[in-house]
């Protein structure tokens, strides 16, 4: 923040803000992973000395927590006003798990840490808010969209860390190459999904869940108001 005068506040550098710092934050360990995240490596590629980012995020802590809040924001952010809740919701799901699957270095951070930077919390406001204009009640506003958050960050974890342990020989146990070769007499249903690639998809997957969950919230909330 400059002064009147146009000046920069000490410990300020032209050109760097609080949202450059955590997306080259971001972009660190999106290529290194969070190893490879420190205030000296941040400093380096902007370019600055590491005391510089301080006057940013004031401790390491908020610097994680900021990588956090980053990848939610870009989630489709939800508003209380316009269209329907389940839409909103629905929308909210996609996006926060393709965000995720774009920054797999992080999800770490979000199995971990709550949501508690201003931003971050003004993103819950709104979709509670959403839930609520909706007839909601409070209470069951948060837990539909605490369960709604908690599903989609499994699924993603789930799916990034499917890559990391592909195994095309089907050594891996629970792999669908390990599954297809199980006894087929005690496990027919599991061996033919395996052999077929039956609920194999994780997109059709996730949308299924999704759809079930937007359902079932629905009739609690239905039920709830009578």
């Amino acid at each position: 923040m400059t002064g009147k005068a146009g000046r920069r506040a000490p410990g300020e550098r032209a050109g760097l803000s609080r949202a450059l710092v955590l997306d080259t934050a971001l972009d660190l360990v999106d290529r290194e992973g969070l190893r490879g995240l420190s205030m000296r490596r941040l400093g380096g590629a902007l370019g600055v000395e590491a005391m510089t980012l301080y006057h940013y995020v004031p401790h390491k802590e908020a610097l994680l927590d900021g990588l956090v809040e980053r990848v939610f924001a870009e989630a489709l952010p939800l508003s209380a006003e316009g269209a329907p809740w389940q839409e909103q919701l629905r929308g909210y799901a996609a996006s926060l798990r393709e965000a995720l699957l774009r920054h797999p270095g992080v999800l770490p951070l979000v199995v971990t840490r709550p949501m508690v930077t201003p931003t971050g919390l003004d993103a819950v406001e709104r979709g509670l808010g959403a839930l609520t204009g909706a007839g909601f009640p409070l209470g069951r506003a948060v837990d539909a969209l605490n369960a709604l958050s908690l599903f989609v960050v499994g699924h993603a974890a789930g799916e990034a860390g499917v890559g990391n342990d592909a195994d095309p020989e089907g050594r891996t146990p629970g792999s669908p190459g390990w599954l297809a070769r199980l006894d087929a007499a005690r496990y027919p249903l599991l061996t033919e999904a395996a052999r077929t690639g039956a609920g194999v998809d994780d997109e059709q997957r996730f949308r299924f869940a999704v759809e079930a969950l937007i359902a079932g919230f629905a009739g609690v909330a239905e039920r709830t108001k009578g």
